[in-house]
């Protein structure tokens, strides 16, 4: 795996060496075209993760390298885990501030068509990062219940859309997969939404949208994981004796969070596992728990998440119908 000593624009090839290009003078130059025999392009077989960078170190490194591990164990790919890990750090702090996405496909193989050899061969891997230079802060920071501090968007809208997800298998389910066609579609949808000529003031402020799967249970979003809070949820002393969204200080801990799982359906988020993770030892850990058609009129707070844009609050979620669900302000 190569060592770094400058960010390089555009995807550089991190695994294997030998894809790397020997220039004239000697130099190293990791940038290389991608070849039409990768089996990411060809059969999306392989993950990939997006990582927030600030102050040169990578946000959740902890939970980015359980991504490596699991993902590595249920595709079935050679990779070393702790070293790339460190490579990625190494990126990072070159970075400074923005984003790096990495993507791991299976290396190519000699069988035909779809299979692979079962031998350490077979397990082979290509790796490819791409660092890009972006805000990923912003002026505001959530502080979780361990201390760890999560950037907090402004409030916006959301809408459910017409668009569906897979139903998958259990080893693929939960995983960051290359498959993502289905959510490529959804976001189109979104899009077009927002661009609409005469789109309503409502659908200018979209910045997300609810996506259902094939059995018709609400899941994610085009881009994130969803947590949600039912009016019948309880409420914590706190929450009995003044309203609890005055601010964003208790905006975690005030309330039962519910989030839909990700056992048949969806990505499992890097943030929502964090958020999990943060809340399990509070007065209200957080439920897994389907959302379903009958309870998004019940809903009383929303937010989508990713490890890029922290946390992001919903005004309002828009249904098929057009009715429009109101949240408490945030």
């Amino acid at each position: 795996m190569i060592d770094t000593m400058s960010v390089p624009n555009g995807w550089v090839c991190l695994y294997p060496q030998d894809n790397r290009v020997i220039e004239d003078n000697g130099a190293i130059d990791p940038t290389v075209m991608m070849s039409l025999d990768n089996r990411g392009l060809a059969y999306a077989d392989g993950f990939f993760t997006t990582m927030g960078v600030i102050d040169g170190l990578i946000l959740w490194s902890d939970y980015h390298y359980q991504r490596l591990v699991s993902h590595a164990n249920a595709l079935q790919l050679n990779i070393n885990s702790e070293e790339l890990l460190a490579v990625l750090q190494l990126y990072a702090q070159q970075l400074q501030q923005g984003m790096l996405k990495l993507v791991v496909t299976r290396a190519t193989q000699d069988v035909r068509g779809y299979g692979y050899t079962p031998s350490a061969n077979g397990s082979d891997c290509e790796m490819w990062l791409k660092a890009a230079t972006m805000r990923v802060t912003t002026a505001l920071q959530l502080s979780l219940p361990d201390g760890s501090l999560v950037p907090i968007q402004p409030s916006a809208s959301a809408i459910c859309l017409s668009s569906q997800i897979a139903c998958l298998p259990p080893p693929l389910a939960g995983l960051k997969s290359l498959s993502r066609l289905d959510n490529v579609l959804a976001s189109g949808e979104l899009q077009r939404i927002k661009a609409e000529p005469l789109a309503s003031e409502l659908a200018s402020k979209l910045s997300e949208g609810l996506l259902r799967d094939m059995s018709g249970q609400w899941v994610e979003g085009t881009m994130s994981n969803v947590f949600y809070q039912l009016a019948e949820s309880p409420l914590s002393e706190s929450e009995t004796t003044s309203s609890a969204h005055e601010d964003n200080e208790n905006y975690l801990t005030t309330g039962q969070w519910y989030t839909p799982s990700m056992t048949q359906s969806g990505v499992a988020g890097v943030m929502r596992q964090v958020i999990i993770d943060a809340l399990s030892t509070t007065e209200y850990p957080v439920v897994i728990r389907s959302l379903q058609d009958e309870d998004l009129p019940k809903l009383t707070q929303l937010f989508f998440c990713n490890a890029l844009r922290g946390i992001m609050p919903m005004n309002n979620l828009t249904l098929l119908s057009g009715e429009v669900v109101d949240f408490q302000s945030v």
